[in-house]
């Protein structure tokens, strides 16, 4: 059993979707809040709401791409509480289309939030909790599309791939030093969250000058779809998250249907056969061509 009340949870991408979630019910559990997040103002916005609850929170703007910014991070919720005993490395964002349309931009603004916001997160604050040497535990935000790789999205399926063996690793490295420090990985499906949309906090220096080609056209209509057909919310992945932080469990699948397609991938490997399309069991969010092309026909009269 993880202890919740008065200790110190700290939240990357604190300020949407499941980060905001994460913050909601710790405030519920009694837990001290050190929030984070790249957009200053939707942060600040959150503290405020989160403080008129009666939470003891505080906002740290903070981009997880620059070490400099998370090791700040860091020494602000020490200033603040003393110590930290929960971490969601849960900043992410998405690209999507043909992988060999991907730009250089895309490559390194997804990867830099996405795989350097979470190693950047371990590399800072595992060795603060380990110091403790008191219960405490790290959730890393990953994805299932890190235990798949559906089409359309090669940049966020290996940022969020890396992800995952960042975090298996992370789990047998604290098994080696001993300690009572765990960590988990959480790996939701589609849940409206406002990743989809994620585009508005992308750096000025990575945006790209090209307009989006047809497949990154298609696959973001696909996504949005997807989004929409999500039956849990964000604040249901809290709860289950939360569960599982409390049972010291490991694999956090929210949507225990995928397994089906994870089995399928492992089987491809298994039987050394070609990968099957993931989607091909979800045809409710496959991209509909003929759809597309009316729409975008109808869009250029």
């Amino acid at each position: 059993m993880f202890q919740f009340d008065g200790k110190v949870a700290v939240i990357t991408g604190a300020a949407s979707g499941f980060g905001r979630a994460f913050a909601e019910k710790g405030a519920a559990l009694g837990m001290k809040l050190v929030l984070a997040d790249v957009d200053g103002n939707a942060l600040a916005q959150t503290v405020e709401a989160l403080r008129a609850t009666g939470a003891d929170a505080i906002g740290v703007p903070t981009d997880v791409t620059d070490p400099t910014q998370v090791e700040a991070l860091a020494l602000a919720a020490l200033d603040a509480f003393g110590k930290v005993h929960l971490l969601f490395n849960n900043a992410g964002v998405g690209s999507v289309g043909f992988v060999w349309e991907s730009s250089a931009n895309d490559w390194a603004w997804v990867f830099g939030v996405n795989v350097m916001g979470v190693a950047h997160g371990v590399r800072v604050f595992t060795p603060i909790m380990l110091r403790q040497n008191e219960p405490a535990h790290i959730v890393n935000t990953a994805s299932v599309a890190g235990l798949l790789s559906p089409p359309s999205m090669g940049v966020y399926n290996a940022s969020k791939h890396a992800v995952v063996s960042l975090t298996e690793t992370l789990y047998h490295d604290l098994k080696l030093v001993g300690g009572p420090v765990g960590c988990s990985l959480l790996c939701p499906a589609f849940v409206p969250t406002g990743i989809a949309n994620a585009e508005r906090s992308r750096p000025d220096g990575l945006r790209n000058d090209a307009a989006p080609t047809r497949s990154q056209v298609a696959a973001a209509k696909q996504l949005h779809r997807a989004v929409e057909s999500g039956k849990l919310n964000a604040a249901d992945v809290a709860n289950i998250t939360f569960e599982a932080i409390d049972e010291g469990r490991f694999y956090i699948v929210t949507h225990p249907p995928i397994m089906a397609t994870v089995r399928m991938r492992h089987e491809d490997i298994e039987q050394l056969r070609n990968p099957v399309d993931p989607m091909s069991l979800k045809p409710e969010v496959k991209p509909d061509a003929k759809a597309d092309s009316k729409a975008d026909s109808k869009a250029s009269e």
